[in-house]
């Protein structure tokens, strides 16, 4: 039975598949895409994949029926977070100018099947955003013509009473992303002409709802008699900030576009924080005057400012909130159909999904495949799915991409840059050949064992020290980690980083109301994995990182990703199981995907060199007659042309 085992050899290098790193290009700038946006373009992209159904559903959603008045806290914790995951889109983005986000930045640092499960989940994220804003759009449209559209389907069609359907089939939702992904098959100035339009309109409605709202504001709608301003508490708060982190995915689509961004080490981290801080303003203040016009309790979820308007008098101003909201949720449309194609592209031109995919037109250098195919896919969810199933699904999935970024800044910061890491040999580890200097001249091999000696005697007496290495002022203390390859102790302490923050994390959220656990263990079990978590971050911090790039670097490295780690983790365990489930469901087809067809049509497998199949020996006989003897050292799964197919092949000469 033993013989069907797989040997450790051949896990080993199962391992090492799964794992391995992306290749980048000596010319980034490079590419088959037209370089074409500037600063202003990236930014209103921003704006406008963050400002739409967000701003004028989900905050009438969330105070209604999650948080209540305290909805305003839930966008300030959302904005703080996805700060945190925007400042680290927004180096990967300068430092990788390459289209795929949070995908090409996990392929980058961390590892293949990591960077296929991350876009896999990414283009999940896209879709049903997308279909969550369609349907958003067609209820808006609809409560124009007070419900007309929603009552003639439901009378000629029929109504459907499925759990995680729509009550009717959402046709409007459909046509619309139909013609949306019609013009965005045009080019990207088109599309970013597009979405200048419906900005400039959409932020003239947000102005006008904000002057009108605080006209309109009565503070006694935050009063105890209305409930109070938090009426579910703490936990209510927090499973609303889940909940709204839904609102900040589109800033995501400036990383994903910085392969078409003219300037990108300059416009990407500009446009990134200029459009998340105007977003986060908007939600706050919209949030602010929703319920102080009317009692949190009664708002209408699916057209919370317009009806707030309708109620208080103002049919007018009612009519105009829904008719810019509609101009909004174009933009976040625009946005969402702008980038699923590019992180399909990205994904298929390195070998892990489709070819058919990569396919650029050669006169509008989009890929019309992708738009085409993914935008008939975002027809079929809005036609048939509900919109809250939809959002709680899109969190968890954009919470997950924004820890795995945050990990790989760490891993990346901790990195030899390329063309500094000596070339590894064969064992896996660095030759024994000093990089390229200043003192090129002194270039030399390392064959004795002395001389290798003197070579880590000079190294430490050095006070440059390369990243990931130990810093000199830990070196008397930790002694024994200065052995290691630089960047080890900084991946290992990575993933026990991550993994102490899941288990805090579930401490936290499951330990009073599902384990039950008693005060003691309770309190043991937060110390320990808090503990666990310092104690990592103690160990990253005590190694060199990357410093004088030239590009944009988040501050504060690695307290900064820690922090968006575990407040993101917290986060996805505040969702409900049913979320969690669909989520493992999608996960298995993705691992179907890749393993069916990813891992072998990799570009990076293509390029791993292959092994030398033969090698000779002479053997001299006491007759004095040499044998050559040539054998197969590793037989590869076909014989190479030109030599037998045999272990061995002696010849006597």
């Amino acid at each position: 039975m033993a013989r069907w085992l797989p040997r450790s050899a051949d896990l080993t290098r199962f391992c090492q598949k799964l794992n391995r790193v992306k290749t980048l290009e000596d010319d980034m700038m490079e590419t088959s895409f037209n370089r074409c946006l500037s600063t202003i373009d990236l930014t209103l992209l921003g704006i406008g994949g963050m400002v739409g159904s967000g701003l004028y559903v989900l905050t009438g959603t969330v105070a209604k029926e999650i948080a209540g008045p305290a909805v305003i806290v839930s966008f300030i914790i959302a904005g703080f977070a996805s700060l945190l995951a925007a400042l680290c889109y927004a180096e990967f983005g300068a430092r990788v100018p390459k289209t795929g986000s949070a995908y090409m930045f996990t392929y980058v640092s961390v590892g293949e099947i990591w960077a296929f499960l991350i876009g896999w989940n990414v283009l999940l994220e896209y879709m049903i955003g997308g279909a969550a804003v369609a349907r958003a759009w067609s209820g808006y449209l609809d409560s124009i013509f007070n419900h007309k559209i929603k009552n003639f389907t439901e009378t000629h069609v029929g109504a459907w009473q499925v759990p995680f359907l729509a009550r009717y089939p959402d046709f409007l939702a459909a046509a619309i992303l139909l013609v949306a992904t019609a013009f965005i098959s045009f080019g990207a100035k088109v599309s970013s002409w597009l979405n200048h339009v419906f900005s400039a309109i959409s932020m003239g409605v947000i102005l006008f709802i904000l002057i009108m709202g605080f006209i309109l504001a009565q503070p006694k709608n935050w009063s105890a008699q209305e409930g109070g301003f938090a009426p579910y508490g703490l936990s209510g708060i927090m499973a609303g900030t889940a909940t709204c982190f839904y609102a900040f995915v589109g800033f995501d689509v400036i990383a994903a576009s910085s392969e078409e961004a003219r300037n990108p080490q300059r416009a990407v981290p500009r446009a990134i924080a200029f459009s998340l801080g105007l977003a986060t303003g908007a939600y706050i203040l919209v949030s602010v005057v929703l319920t102080l016009m009317v009692p949190w309790h009664t708002l209408d979820p699916e057209s919370a400012l317009a009806d707030a308007f309708y109620r208080r008098g103002y049919a007018w101003a009612g009519f105009l909130v829904a008719a810019g909201s509609i101009c909004a949720m174009n933009t976040v449309l625009l946005s969402n159909l702008f980038s699923l194609p590019r992180i399909v592209y990205a994904m298929a031109e390195d070998g892990l999904f489709f070819q058919v995919f990569s396919r650029v037109h050669p006169r509008t250098q989009v890929p019309v495949i992708g738009i085409v195919v993914f935008g008939l896919l975002m027809a079929l969810l809005a036609l048939v799915f509900d919109l809250e199933a939809l959002v709680q699904f899109l969190s968890i999935g954009t919470l997950l991409a924004y820890t795995f970024v945050a990990a790989s800044i760490i891993v990346l910061r901790f990195q030899q840059q390329k063309g500094d890491a000596p070339a590894p040999a064969a064992g896996g580890r660095p030759s024994p050949e000093p990089r390229e200097g200043p003192s090129a001249s002194e270039l030399k091999e390392y064959e004795s064992f002395s001389d290798k000696l003197q070579l880590v005697d000079r190294d430490k007496s050095k006070e440059h020290r390369e990243p990931g290495q130990l810093k000199a002022a830990f070196e008397p203390y930790l002694e024994f980690l200065s052995d290691f390859y630089p960047g080890e102790v900084v991946t290992v302490a990575v993933v026990t980083l991550m993994v102490s923050a899941i288990c805090l994390c579930s401490i936290l959220v499951f330990g009073d109301t599902h384990l039950h656990l008693p005060t003691w263990s309770y309190s043991l079990l937060l110390v320990l994995f808090s503990l666990g978590f310092l104690l990592s971050l103690f160990l990253i911090w005590a190694h060199e990182q990357q410093h004088g790039t030239q590009t944009f670097q988040i501050p504060l490295v690695p307290l900064s990703p820690a922090l968006s780690i575990i407040l993101n983790i917290y986060l996805m365990l505040k969702l409900s199981y049913m979320t969690w489930l669909r989520f493992a469901v999608w996960l298995l087809l993705g691992l179907l995907v890749y393993f069916g067809y990813g891992i072998w049509h990799s570009k990076e497998n293509l390029r791993e060199p292959r092994p030398q199949r033969v090698s000779a020996r002479y053997v001299v006989f006491p007759s004095g007659s040499l044998e050559e003897r040539v054998q197969v050292v590793q037989p590869s799964p076909q014989p190479a042309a030109g030599l037998p197919d045999t272990d061995t092949d002696d010849c006597k000469r």
